[in-house]
């Protein structure tokens, strides 16, 4: 019961296989007390399943794209905790399909561009400035998630690099703008793992083939296992870490080339 008395916002609960899922189901294994959020009613009836499951506080409306909602839910939030938060998971990036399926240059376009960054880079910026004082009253942490994407090229993966890029620069200077108020600032970098925002990526199940030979660990990770790594980023273990990336990917980050990769049937000249 590591954060028994904890208090947590969990956005991007999209299915039982969404990575967000997995954090909130291990934030109420350690005891924390948790807020849901769901985007449109779509989404909403999923969201409810997952309060049930975790006996969340509550459920709130949150559209990451419009800034009142934004402002309406941390309003109810702060209603229901008066004394604070201790932390706010943003778990949330969405590209158009078409931007994702093709060569770089030619599928990606301005409106594809700003659509992704905006959903999946700067809506993490506009929950932190929503949740602030929630998160200052009781020296809480802020947690997205990102990907290998957002530092090397891999395939189809295209505009959501970008985005990811800029996720990323976010953790860095949000850390240091929040610094001084106590509140940490950190994300995951999780390997390829099966969910419904994954499947709008081609090629996907090749990726996790690839990821599998590739990785140190020669196997891929589970959502279990961000949300354990989630759990760690946001307890009172972490509490020296800010502006960091924790890569959670059976360590495919730190190989170029594997031995196992070097054995696949390719031809091969001198």
């Amino acid at each position: 019961m590591l954060l028994q008395g904890q208090r947590f916002v969990v956005t991007g609960i999209a299915s039982k296989l969404s990575i967000a899922w997995a954090i909130a189901e291990a934030l109420h294994r350690e005891g924390a007390s948790l807020i849901l959020t769901y985007p449109n009613d779509k989404i909403k009836k999923r969201v409810e399943m997952a309060a049930e499951q975790f006996n969340a506080d509550m459920i709130l409306a949150c559209d990451v794209a419009c800034d009142d909602s934004i402002e309406a839910c941390f309003d109810a939030v702060s209603e229901h905790w008066r004394d604070g938060i201790d932390g706010v998971v943003h778990a949330i990036g969405f590209a158009p399909m078409e931007q994702l399926n093709g060569d770089f240059t030619e599928v990606t376009t301005r409106e594809g561009s700003q659509i992704a960054h905006d959903i999946s880079a700067y809506s993490f910026v506009a929950l932190a400035k929503a949740s602030r004082h929630l998160l200052a009253q009781r020296h809480g942490s802020l947690l997205t998630l990102t990907y290998e994407g957002s530092s090397v090229v891999l395939p189809n993966y295209n505009v959501m690099g970008m985005a990811k890029a800029s996720l990323e620069a976010s953790v860095r200077y949000l850390a240091s703008s929040l610094g001084k108020e106590g509140i940490r600032v950190n994300a995951i970098s999780a390997g390829p793992i099966r969910t419904l925002a994954a499947s709008g990526i081609k090629s996907f199940r090749k990726m996790l083939d690839i990821n599998e030979k590739i990785a140190p660990l020669q196997r891929n990770v589970s959502q279990a296992e961000v949300g354990n790594a989630a759990v760690f980023l946001l307890s009172p273990w972490a509490s020296g870490i800010t502006g960091e990336i924790l890569f959670v990917d059976a360590g495919f980050n730190t190989v170029a080339i594997s031995e196992q990769l070097m054995l696949l049937d390719t031809p091969a000249s001198d």
